[in-house]
């Protein structure tokens, strides 16, 4: 697909996860009111500002009476209104900015045509997930230092913020991804055969399995509970870079783990179901990505590899959410449950990258380049191929 086809369904799916956050963020003033209350009941009211806060353009009570985090007012009150605005407005831009270029590049080599629209569509949601993410992370300095207290504890309030809002991220996401992919479809008429790729399979499972071993290195040895503990305490010098566990936690653990206990062997392995669907999840795009690609370049296989990574995340929550749920059922609250949704993107991003740079050199070291399948011109676009990945000969 042409970048002038792509580019369409692009813009569309960033104007609509930009407009869909802020109508989510404008919500909270309504959620203050007393039939809000009333109608949902003050737990689930209390769970939706959670979700909705981190989106709400409007500042925070504090600000709005005038004072600062410090307790300053007039001239340096409006100093810190001004700071929240601009960071308000930095984090919706950003949301557009980071969302647009992914969503081009995944629609332009993933074309919802050819059995790629399941594929798509969810490549297109996680994107839509780590924009948000890469958006809060951008904007949280003005966000911070609007607050009053910018040089304290500087990285572990960015560690906070950079998961801030996470749940209603994933529902927009979704959202936009469906509307994204249908736009998508619909450019995608008439622009020419879009094959299938054909790969050896023994490659694409060499491939797949040393992208997915990267993955791992995250979510089952970092993971582990004496390792993330060595990782919080890392020291470093210096006012602002003090603290660095948080966000050291943030961009390299994907979950965190520790050996069952007296009696819980079976409660422990249905937790730990979750993680080997993660990496499951991985693999088994990371197998698919050189077939559905319509060229496997380093940069589509290594969004795609983030994509996967994303899903395999957010597949991992659900599943730990629903263990949670059969346990102690919902007396806790949506929070309770729905806390850890849209988490470890960050360290998704920085993993599914190098899950997705590894799989292409390996893939190319193995003698895998995919080759794309003419199909033959009097053929509807729509029509599947029969080129499929194959064993190689002997």
């Amino acid at each position: 697909m042409t970048y002038r086809r792509a580019v369409i369904p692009a813009l569309v799916g960033g104007v609509l996860l930009t407009a869909l956050l802020w109508w989510a963020g404008a919500s909270v003033e309504a959620l203050h009111l007393q039939g809000a209350t009333d109608a949902l009941g003050g737990r689930m009211v209390a769970d939706l500002q959670y979700w909705l806060s981190p989106w709400a353009y409007d500042p925070p009570e504090a600000l709005r009476l005038g004072s600062g985090g410090l307790g300053d007012t007039g001239v340096d009150g409006a100093r810190y209104l001004s700071l929240h605005e601009t960071g308000m407005q930095v984090r919706f831009a950003a949301l557009f900015v980071f969302f647009v270029p992914g969503a081009l590049l995944l629609v332009r080599r993933l074309p919802p045509v050819n059995r790629r629209a399941v594929v798509t569509l969810l490549a297109v949601w996680a994107w839509g997930t780590v924009a948000g993410m890469l958006a809060t992370t951008v904007s949280a300095p003005w966000l911070i230092a609007s607050s009053g207290r910018g040089s304290y504890r500087g990285l572990p309030q960015l560690a906070s913020m950079m998961s801030s809002g996470q749940q209603i991220t994933v529902v927009a996401a979704l959202v936009t991804a469906a509307v994204t992919v249908l736009v998508a479809w619909v450019t995608a008429k008439g622009a020419g055969p879009l094959p299938l790729g054909v790969v050896p399979a023994r490659s694409a499972r060499l491939a797949a399995t040393a992208g997915t071993v990267v993955v791992a290195v995250s979510s089952v040895v970092l993971s582990y509970h004496r390792v993330a503990a060595s990782l919080q305490t890392v020291p470093l010098s210096g006012r602002l870079l003090s603290e660095p566990g948080d966000l050291l936690r943030k961009l390299l653990l994907l979950g965190y783990w520790a050996p069952p206990t007296d009696g819980a062997f079976g409660h422990w392995l249905l937790y730990r179901l979750g993680d080997v669907l993660l990496l499951a999840v991985v693999w088994w795009v990371l197998r698919l990505l050189p077939v559905l690609l319509t060229r496997a370049t380093v940069p589509a296989t290594a969004v795609g590899a983030v994509c996967a990574t994303v899903v395999g995340l957010l597949v991992n929550q659900v599943w730990q959410s629903a263990v949670t749920s059969a346990d102690s059922g919902t007396r806790w609250g949506w929070q309770h449950l729905t806390g850890a949704l849209g988490g470890g993107v960050p360290a998704a991003l920085l993993w599914g990258l190098l899950a997705g740079v590894t799989a292409t050199v390996t893939l190319r070291l193995t003698g895998g380049r995919p080759e794309t399948a003419e199909a033959p011109p009097a053929e509807p676009v729509t029509t599947p191929p029969t080129a499929l990945p194959s064993e190689p000969a002997g």
